[in-house]
């Protein structure tokens, strides 16, 4: 519903024109708007409501029906020496316009919200999608925002802001954590999108009223349906919370770029502690000293060459050497070896995985 304060500024600014006193009533005469103190009564207004008439004169003033779906939705009370009756008829058509105006964005952000969340029907969506004048073969991603809390509503009229440019961009809150933004692409590049993402942080980040809170954007795949839209935000959501287990130095994680992790996190605790039971037997990860993890993350990062993770780690190649190899004898894995690497480095991430579990227990 429009708001009260919507309709006060309307009226200010048609009496500033007209220099008539205005006033907007509901349909039991109680004041929703009003640019001056106006003598009215209640019957009055009753009496007109149910009247045929769109506009009446009633003791010296102009009445005027304003209707939302052909029903009566307001009475506009023009007062003065000017020309009432236009000025009363301009008024309420302008109020009118303002109404189906709000309808229409709250419509759309409900249908928004009811797409994202798998609650409509697939045959229903492109025919609402139409109804509401919103493009069904745009290319799209959803981006979600994360914070430990979206202050009020001033991170989302900010976000808003950034997109007001293009009619086939919607943002919108599903909970007080969270802002969702359907964004329409220019092209498919995740060039494209990483800049999108990263833009959407620095809207906020470059406001002081942010209070230092720390921001974290995932997007998923680009769709070209707009019933696909909940594909898309179904993956972001994803990369959103993978991303805080494997990748938690980043602010912003694509859904293409979690590999294996996507699946690691959708695998049932009790086989993750079976099969660390299967490859470390008595001995875990968390076991093995800061020296030990710091070369093994360096070796995975630097694709397995032996050369290159001892030049970075500031030490003798057979210093590294002499390291795997004691690695191998505890755990029976060489990390030289493509497909002992593959199973330590799952191993590694399904134990991340399970820690990261433990603190939402």
């Amino acid at each position: 519903m429009i708001s009260n304060l919507v309709l006060q500024d309307t009226l200010n600014g048609i009496k500033g024109i007209t220099k008539c006193e205005l006033a907007i009533v509901d349909l039991e005469g109680k004041v929703v708007a009003s640019t001056a103190e106006m003598d009215f009564l209640r019957a009055d207004i009753i009496s007109f409501v149910g009247s045929s008439a769109d506009s009446q004169e009633i003791r010296g003033s102009m009445y005027f029906k304003v209707y939302d779906d052909y029903q009566v939705e307001y009475v506009v009370i023009v007062s003065g020496d000017e020309d009432m009756s236009m000025i009363g008829k301009l008024a309420a058509f302008q109020i009118q316009n303002l109404l189906v105006a709000y309808k229409e964005h709250f419509d759309k952000d409900n249908f928004i919200k009811n797409l994202l969340l798998d609650n409509l029907l697939l045959v229903d969506v492109n025919n609402r999608a139409m109804k509401l004048h919103i493009s069904t073969n745009v290319r799209r991603v959803v981006f979600i925002l994360e914070s430990d809390q979206i202050k009020d509503y001033s991170s989302l009229e900010i976000v808003k802001n950034l997109f007001s440019s293009t009619k086939n961009d919607f943002i919108t809150a599903v909970d007080e954590n969270s802002i969702i933004v359907i964004k329409e692409l220019k092209d498919e590049t995740g060039e494209e999108m990483k800049a999108i993402a990263r833009s959407i942080i620095d809207s906020l980040t470059n406001e002081e009223a942010d209070g230092g809170q720390s921001y974290r954007v995932a997007y998923g795949n680009p769709v070209s349906e707009i019933r696909d839209v909940s594909r898309s935000y179904k993956e972001a959501r994803m990369a959103l919370d993978v991303g805080k287990i494997f990748f938690d130095d980043q602010d912003v994680i694509a859904y293409s770029q979690l590999g294996i992790g996507r699946l690691i996190y959708q695998l049932p605790i009790p086989l993750c502690k079976m099969f660390i039971r299967e490859i470390f037997t008595e001995k875990s990860p968390d076991d093995f000293d800061e020296e030990t993890l710091t070369t093994i993350n360096k070796f995975f990062e630097n694709s397995l060459n032996v050369s290159e993770t001892s030049r970075q780690l500031y030490i003798h190649r057979n210093t590294l050497v002499y390291r795997l190899d004691k690695l191998q004898k505890s755990t029976g894995l060489d990390l030289r070896v493509f497909d002992d690497a593959i199973t330590f480095k799952i191993a590694l991430m399904v134990v991340r995985y399970m820690k990261y579990m433990e603190t939402l227990a």
